[in-house]
């Protein structure tokens, strides 16, 4: 697609034509590159270094910028806003990098849920992986990095299409949120992913920032760091080395070494015993062994549900399957040509680097089947933590540190205009929501001070439902959390996807990826296209007495409050005086409408929904989005 520009535009050209071209030689961060996508509408900058005192001439559809390299070897030009087009080329004195396209650029930034990849048992994938072919979206994925100081640049990374090849391994959440854009504006899309699971926020603010907060959990930290700049890159560069042993170790193991030890005829010297998937004694680089007997070579497939995180799995001394972190255990037919008519043994190979806590089975998944019949492997194995292998070296989660991450993998990227944040966070600091929303809040404005644009959008996911269902937990953290998140909706140009509905409660990482996406996309319709659309579940106004009756009015409802189940409303808890909780049935009374009952006995003076770590709820708007979680007084 090709755009027609203004006369001022042509203007420029014919004047660019006129000045000789620069023939100094410059260099550029990795996201000016081929095949990139550049914000539309808005000021463009290009930057990157070179020779001191030099010219820089950049010219881009029309567009021309020029400048001097400074006396630092660093320049940047900006060129003016331009509308949606592409592909065209970008000149930067004597050098070309094509492929290049206008549209709307988004970075994807979080923990795991938001890096959670396409390819990793997100429901509805092999539908996406079919009709892969989208050429005008492209991700670019920032490798995971960390730094005491700021750094000029991403450690790597470069722009990919959105096609069978690249597409399984990009962040689902934006890519079900990048395809509706691209689909609804029909603009290019780009999305820049900069996601670390398991981190806090702070590790994602600049500390210098954090240092200025009084009284918080990392305040003293960020003034230490911000102090001892040497000491903590000579930490860094220590631990770096460390974790490069440890991923060789991890990921390479000697293939004639796991031939022998994962064999029949493997002695097992000094191995234990251990009663899976009951206890868990497993760490480092976990070797396990199960022998079992076949009565004929017909056809044998594996059933091993849950292996955490990485596994190398061999029947009788041979390979048969590599699971990478966050990919789920297929149901495996074993190779007939490696089965033996009696004793053939099992091994798995198991690696936990989060934790290093390796994790392998659950109870009622552990099970061969052969002709219609199972062979349960569950109960004792043989295990080594150290036989084998030598133990993995520590090495210290110091990416969480504050300002650590911001330092290596967003400002970098701040000089590159975008059109808005979607985050998925706030797991890790669960712990401690009180402090929270005044952190996140931080952040949110640490980011859009830093890249200039203090309208950017900022659209964020509030925390899914999680954990053992309970029907009362007032002291839910994760409810406290959620209220943080909540409350940050204060702060201009932000917007919250609740999906309190669509959680699991035995794994954080939900496979529904698209109706997050594509919730979060509702919101940027409203916040950064101010569209006039119902982007948000019933947000809920007001609560009134009658009797004993409670009579509570909702917002955002659309054409009416209904339920997603049941005939009854569910989620409600009061609270009394005194400060005990009971649960509360309700009924839709009316377009906008909740009636309780309060229970007999109980005098109340609070209210809370969806009040727990993973509370039963199934109150939804008109467009079925699940009302909001929230407390209040009355």
């Amino acid at each position: 697609m090709r755009s027609h520009f203004a006369a001022l535009g042509i203007l420029i050209l014919l004047w660019s034509c006129e000045v000789p071209i620069p023939q100094s030689p410059v260099a550029f961060p990795r996201l000016i590159s081929e095949g990139m996508v550049l914000q539309r509408d808005q000021t463009i900058q290009i930057w990157g270094k070179g020779i001191p005192n030099e010219k820089v001439r950049v010219s881009l559809a029309g567009a021309v910028g020029s400048t001097k390299v400074l006396e630092d070897s660093t320049w940047i030009v900006q060129l003016p806003p331009m509308p949606a087009g592409g592909p065209y080329e970008l000149e930067v004195n004597v050098q070309k990098i094509s492929d290049v396209y206008l549209g709307d650029v988004w970075v994807a930034g979080g923990q795991s849920n938001m890096e959670w990849a396409l390819k990793a048992g997100v429901i509805g994938r092999e539908e996406e992986f079919a009709n892969a072919d989208f050429p005008q979206i492209r991700f670019f994925k920032v490798p995971q990095d960390y730094s005491a100081q700021e750094k000029d640049d991403v450690s790597g990374g470069s722009w990919k299409i959105a096609n069978q090849d690249n597409l399984p391994d990009f962040s689902a959440v934006a890519w079900f949120f990048a395809k509706k854009n691209h689909l609804e504006k029909n603009v290019p899309v780009g999305i820049i992913e900069s996601n670390w699971g398991g981190t806090p926020a702070e590790g994602w603010t600049e500390a210098s920032i954090l240092a200025n907060i009084k009284d918080r959990s990392y305040t003293e930290e960020s003034k230490e760091i911000i102090e001892n700049q040497a000491k903590w890159k000579e930490i860094l560069t220590e631990n770096e080395k460390r974790k490069e042993m440890r991923d060789l170790l991890v990921r390479r193991p000697d293939s004639l070494m796991a031939g022998e030890v994962a064999s029949l005829a493997y002695p097992e010297p000094g191995w234990k015993s251990i009663s899976l998937p009951s206890s868990n004694p497993l760490e480092h680089i976990a070797w396990a062994r199960k022998k079992f007997n076949l009565s004929s070579k017909a056809p044998v497939s594996l059933t091993l549900a849950k292996v955490e995180q990485m596994a190398f799995v061999y029947l009788n001394g041979v390979q048969i399957h590599y699971k990478d972190w966050g990919a789920p255990m297929p149901v495996m037919d074993l190779p007939e040509e490696l089965l033996k008519v009696g004793q053939n043994v099992l091994t798995v190979r198991a690696i936990n680097t989060w934790d290093n806590r390796p994790v392998i089975g659950s109870s009622g998944e552990m099970y061969l089947t052969q002709s219609g019949k199972k062979i349960n492997l569950e109960g004792a194995w043989s295990y080594s933590n150290d036989v084998v292998e030598p133990q993995l070296p520590k090495v210290e989660y110091l990416n969480w540190k504050p300002g650590f991450m911001f330092n290596a993998m967003i400002a970098p990227l701040t000089n590159y205009s975008v059109k808005g944040v979607i985050w998925y966070q706030g797991e890790s600091n669960a712990g401690r929501p009180e402090e929270y929303r005044e952190l996140f809040g931080t952040m949110i404005t640490n980011w859009k001070t830093r890249w200039g644009q203090e309208e950017m959008p900022f659209l964020f996911v509030q925390l899914a439902n999680f954990m053992e269902r309970k029907e009362l937990q007032p002291d839910s953290n994760w409810a406290l959390l959620r209220e943080a998140q909540t409350k940050t909706l204060e702060l201009p140009k932000t917007g919250m996807a609740t999906i309190i509905d669509i959680g699991e409660a035995e794994d954080i990482h939900p496979r529904n990826k698209k109706d997050v996406g594509e919730r979060l996309w509702l919101q940027a319709r409203k916040v950064a296209f101010d569209e006039d659309v119902l982007a948000s579940g019933p947000i809920f106004k007001e609560i009134k007495r009658e009797g004993n009756q409670l009579m509570l009015t909702f917002g955002e409802v659309g054409d009416g409050l209904k339920l997603s189940s049941g005939d009854s409303v569910a989620g409600f808890i009061l609270e009394d005086a005194e400060g005990q909780f009971e649960v509360a049935k309700g009924i839709i009374s009316g377009l906008e409408q909740v009636t309780l009952t309060i229970p007999e006995g109980l005098t109340p003076v609070g209210i809370r929904y969806a009040w727990a770590d993973n509370p039963e709820v199934n109150l939804t708007n008109s467009i079925n989005l699940p009302a909001v979680p929230f407390r209040a007084s009355f």
